[in-house]
């Protein structure tokens, strides 16, 4: 087999767009991290409040 023929299927992002895909991911974690601190099902707020603390951020 030619190994000139294998795709690895990996695709070469610039800076910026590096940049804004790193900027959502973590909008998008920050908002389920925070948004599950304020949850009402006290299961999704004492997991949010316990990896808060893991991740060494003061809540309380």
């Amino acid at each position: 087999m030619n190994n000139s023929a294998v795709s690895t299927g990996l695709v070469s992002l610039s800076l910026s767009q590096r940049l804004i895909a790193g900027g959502l991911a973590l909008m998008l974690g920050l908002t389920l991290l925070v948004g599950t601190g304020f949850a009402g099902d006290y299961r999704l707020h004492n997991g949010a409040h316990d990896t808060r603390h893991a991740m060494g951020f003061p809540c309380h």
